[in-house]
Parts: structure tokens; sequence; C-alpha cells
């Protein structure tokens, strides 16, 4: 690990202004920085700042502080009865341990798992741009087959953001300027193209400062389903945050998410579109597989995703649905 400078921010102006990297349990950053992968030359610690805090929103949503913890937002009444998905998906990523230091806005920027990109002595455009990506030929079991580039096929590693993508979430942060922005996460994240390092819309030195769920909706029914290699502390192979709700034996509501295929939480309306309106069948649910499942890629050893993504879409709904 490089040197590096240290400042421990009193409020979030304070933060913005100080010019550096945040961190504040540091479950993502200090490995990288171990590996040098990231090499700050300045954190601001932030861990002391006032958004820790869970609270209701007038419009019958909540709003979550960035330094919530995972462990504090999994166990919390109101997500537990309202969010089902979100609390889920949370159990389902991490160990207990990592859940009690790991933070809501932390979680949303945590990156990518991809080997070649942890590895330093490899070519990886996402760490150093220009250089190559070695994962479209290498040993690409973890990556991605939807959303992928020439420059980058690695995917997002996170549980929490891909029940929020479900949940339409909206990411406050505050900017260096003051500025107050409002990103809904369908835009905060960027798939590669031809920036592979530039991951979200976040600008230098902006904080973000907590996170808004609306309302959930009535009578809908919420699930998380997580594929991995082992029952605890894997990433996903596949995952799906799914809430859907049956009116009148039709499907009247449908929002998916899915982890694991995509460099970031990936969510497709045709594949809503699909399903919304239509009886749950087995024939419909076949379809909006067909729909999702329409320009996925593999890269060799990754090929397996494909079918397994449609196994895992077709039982969420099944179960949902029954």
């Amino acid at each position: 690990m490089r040197t590096f400078d240290y400042a421990r921010a009193e409020s979030p102006e304070q933060a913005v202004a100080a010019g550096g990297r945040f961190i504040a349990g540091g479950t993502n950053l200090i490995d990288l920085m171990r590996l040098e992968v990231e090499t700050p030359e300045r954190l601001i610690d932030i861990s002391r700042l006032d958004l820790a805090r869970i609270e209701d929103r007038d419009d019958g949503g909540l709003t979550i502080g960035a330094l919530v913890t995972n462990s504090d937002l999994a166990a919390d009444p109101r997500v537990i009865a309202r969010y089902e998905v979100l609390s889920r998906a949370l159990l389902a990523g991490a160990s207990a341990q990592l859940r009690n230091k790991a933070t809501t806005g932390g979680n949303l920027l945590q990156r990518t798992r991809c080997y070649y990109f942890y590895d330093t002595t490899t070519p990886c455009n996402k760490r150093a741009p220009g250089s190559g990506c070695d994962g479209r030929e290498g040993f690409n079991r973890i990556h991605a087959v939807l959303g992928t580039s020439a420059a980058c096929i690695a995917t997002h590693p996170g549980d929490m953001p891909v029940a929020m993508r479900a949940l339409n979430a909206v990411i406050v942060t505050r900017t260096p300027g003051g500025e107050r922005r409002r990103l809904p996460i369908a835009d905060f994240y960027r798939l590669p193209g031809n920036t592979p390092e530039v991951e979200t819309l976040l600008q230098p030195g902006e904080l973000i400062t907590h996170v808004d769920l609306p309302p959930p909706v009535e009578d809908a029914k919420q699930l998380y389903r997580k594929v991995r290699d082992r029952a605890s502390y894997a990433f996903a192979l596949v995952s799906l945050a799914a809430v859907v709700k049956v009116s009148d034996g039709r499907i009247a509501h449908a929002a998916l998410a899915f982890g694991g295929v995509a460099p970031c939480p990936w969510r497709d309306a045709a594949v809503e579109s699909a399903l919304i309106g239509k009886p749950p069948t087995a024939e419909n649910f076949v379809n909006a597989a067909d729909v999702l499942l329409k320009d996925a890629r593999g890269f060799g050893h990754n090929d397996f995703k494909i079918p397994l993504a449609r196994r895992v879409l077709i039982a969420a709904f099944r179960d949902l649905t029954a």
C-alpha cells in the first residue's frame, strides 16, 4: 500500500471541499489500496457524519442515510415489512462481519471482482484505460453476458444495488460546488462502452448523502434469488430482484433487476412489458426470458450464465405467481 494523507470531515460540506477519496467502512477500498489497484493520495474519513439514519418519508417511502450499515438496513422493521427484497439482498451479500462495517453509500460504489482488474500485472481497461481486456480471451467464468463492450466484460458485484434498481431508488448527492443532485438509480450506473473506468455519473469529489425509496407497490410480492458457487460469502453468478403484482389473473406490475450478468444492475423495460397485462403462464415466462437474453453473449467459460439466467427468471415467476 502506498502512503496517503488522511483527514476527517465533520460535515458533508467539509467532506466535498476536502479534495480526496471518501472512506467509511472501507470494506472494498482498503483491499484495492493494499493491492495498489487504487492509489489515492488523500483519504477523507466521513464515518462520523450524521448520515446513519433511516427515516420515513411523507409519501410512505424511506430515506436511507449513506452511512447506514448493511446490517442495520437489513434488520430495520420498516425495510423487512415494506421492502423485503432489499433486506433479503443485503443478507445474501458478504459475511455478517462485513455487513456490520459496509455502508449504503459504499455498497453502491463497490467495484468489480474481475480477476484481471485485481491483478496489476495484467492488462485491464477499467484499471488502466487503453491497456486492453484479458477477460475476453482469458478465464471469464464470472464475467458479463449483457451490456458488455470490446473494452470490458466485467460484472457489477453488488446485491443491494440490484434490489434498489427493482425498487426505483433515487441516489441523493452533494457536489463540491454545493449543488444537491437527485440521480435515479436507472441512470446512475454507466455501461463500459469505450470508457469502462467511468462507472457512475458521480463527479470527482461528489458525495452520496442518502438514498430515497419510493412507496412500495401495494399487494406486490417481492423476491431476491441469488445463484452462487457456495451458500455464503460468494458473489452472484446470476441474481434476480423481483417485485411482482398479480391482479384479476393478470400481471399488473413487474419490476425485475438482475445481478451477476452485466456491468451494472440490469433492468430491461422490454422484459417487463412482455409480462405486464399477461396471465402468469409458463409460456409468458419463457417469452420474457427470450426477450431478456436476445442480445446475450458468452465468452466461453461464462456461456452457462445464459441458460442459468433463463431458469432463474422462470423459476422466480413461477414462485411469485403460484
